[in-house]
């Protein structure tokens, strides 16, 4: 791994801290919270019995040699009077010289959500456990088995046999929809692995994407939740779960006020699909998507700038027999307004697969409605490979410069150079001016232009063409759509002053 890469990952995990305690947790104390309502106890009196704590157990290959943490054996200078003692240390803790597998275990809570034996966790507080178990409030411990996982919402869903001697207590899913901010929310959870805890706070904020997967939509509290709160519930004054505590943003891994959970809303779908398939069906429409910044939406006529800009369509999927092409902006999806394309992934992933919605879109300044029966995401799919970009040969056979570009018609040549397929078509960049807008919206060498205003372009000439046209028109700026070698393409928008 790139040294900047590993710096800046050194600097973010401390903060985004996915909330599953292991062994090794200290203990810090989280800052004094408002009391609250009266009726926090009574809440916490009617659902403590439901909320459980989420046990597993994971065998992992033990390290040795330097540089692996604490636990390793220290270089020592051969014959050193410490040498036998440290060779007899490590020997004896990890039950053979040179490391082998050893268990470990960590902590995490859940809640039940049927008397029959379900609970709802994290995925991350169960991901590549050996055995689960279920401790209850009282203390009995039950074995569990895993129905499914969701990893792209990180939720999971266990099954377990009741105690024979005791009913479950099952706690009900809210509304997270109806949630209004400031409103008193009940964190119910097992931080440090002390046993059943109560926190009290509000709701912060709703709907934050903290670029955590692609269907963030979390509900922030300053609640104190800290490690081991994973899979908890979050609880409105109603006794009813309208979150599961999730992330926490803390320099420490304690808490500073700033935790999110996962909305019911998001939750009793994944709930009911695992529990029904084991795994999750989503719907798929078969579109890449990208923002409308002000300066694409001013290129395409739409104000203000919202929507969905479809930069690509996929072959195979549903949008393309619903006549959706790229440069459209979707602006509405089976009646829900689309004002951003996080907005559209959730909405799509949501609806069932087989459903016949209506699509709203903008195509051209005006308003269209297609039709489209959503085909299954297959969460399995691998990502097409980035485009590998050979460096320009030192003599530019450069044909035409604009918008700080040199550009070039593509040859068998050049498309070799920068391992262009066959099937890409358009005006090929060979070079960038640095200070250019072109540059800072990282427009590179191997880029091919194939549309300038929405209007297929065959040599650098159509370019030069159309861009000195738009400048008469008095436009601001130009919308360009960009493909690289493998076919993938964006649209880029670059001011014209």
């Amino acid at each position: 791994m790139p040294a900047a890469i590993s710096a800046f990952s050194f600097r973010i995990r401390p903060l985004l801290t996915a909330l599953c305690l292991g062994a090794a947790a200290a203990i810090t104390t989280a800052p004094a919270q408002a009391r609250g309502p009266e009726g926090i106890a009574d809440v916490a009196e009617k659902v403590i019995d439901a909320v459980v704590n989420i046990s597993t157990t994971q065998t992992v290959e033990a390290k040795s040699g330097p540089g692996e943490g604490n636990s390793a054996k220290p270089n020592l200078p051969p014959g050193s009077p410490f040498e036998e003692f440290f060779d007899d240390f490590f020997k004896n803790r990890r039950g053979e010289k040179g490391g082998g597998p050893r268990k470990t275990n960590s902590l995490g809570s859940g809640f039940i959500v049927d008397t029959a034996g379900i609970a709802v966790t994290n995925n991350h507080v169960i991901a590549d456990a050996d055995e689960i178990n279920i401790i209850m409030n009282d203390g009995t411990k039950i074995k569990a088995e895993l129905v499914g996982v969701d990893k792209k919402t990180d939720l999971a869903v266990l099954k377990f046999k009741p105690p024979a001697n005791k009913p479950l207590v099952a706690v009900k899913f809210g509304d997270s929809d109806k949630l209004r901010l400031g409103e008193w929310v009940v964190a119910i959870g097992n931080p440090f692995s002390l046993g059943g805890t109560v926190t009290a706070g509000i709701v912060s904020a709703r709907n934050r994407d903290i670029n955590s997967g692609p269907y963030d939509s979390y509900i922030q509290t300053d609640a104190a939740i800290n490690r081991g709160n994973s899979g908890g519930p979050l609880f409105n004054l109603n006794g009813e779960v309208i979150g599961v505590n999730t992330l926490i943003i803390s320099p420490s891994g304690g808490s500073i006020g700033i935790g999110f959970a996962v909305p019911s809303k998001t939750v009793v779908g994944v709930v009911d699909q695992l529990r029904q398939f084991g795994e999750l069906r989503r719907g798929w429409l078969g579109v890449r998507i990208q923002q409308v910044t002000d300066e694409i939406a001013e290129s395409l006529n739409i104000k203000p700038a919202r929507g969905a800009l479809v930069a690509g369509i996929d072959d195979k999927g549903p949008a393309k027999p619903a006549g959706i092409e790229p440069g459209d902006v979707v602006i509405k999806f089976d009646g829900k307004d689309v004002k951003e394309p996080k907005d559209l992934s959730r909405v799509v992933a949501d609806t069932a697969v087989g459903k016949t919605v209506d699509v709203v879109i903008i195509r051209k300044g005006k308003e269209e409605t297609k039709q489209v029966t959503l085909g299954r995401l297959d969460d399995g799919a691998k990502p097409q490979p980035a485009s590998a970009k050979a460096q320009p040969e030192p003599e530019k056979p450069v044909t035409q410069k604009a918008l700080g570009l040199d550009l070039a018609a593509l040859s068998k040549d050049l498309r070799g150079r920068y391992k262009i397929k066959e099937t890409v078509k358009g005006v090929v960049v060979i070079g960038v001016d640095g200070g250019s807008d072109a540059a800072e919206k990282r427009l590179s060498a191997g880029d091919v232009i194939v549309e300038v205003a929405q209007e297929t372009v065959t040599s650098a000439a159509d370019i030069k063409k159309r861009v000195d046209q738009l400048k008469k028109d008095g436009k601001k700026s130009v919308l360009l759509l960009v493909s690289n070698g493998e076919g993938e393409l964006r649209f880029v928008a670059l001011s014209l002053q």
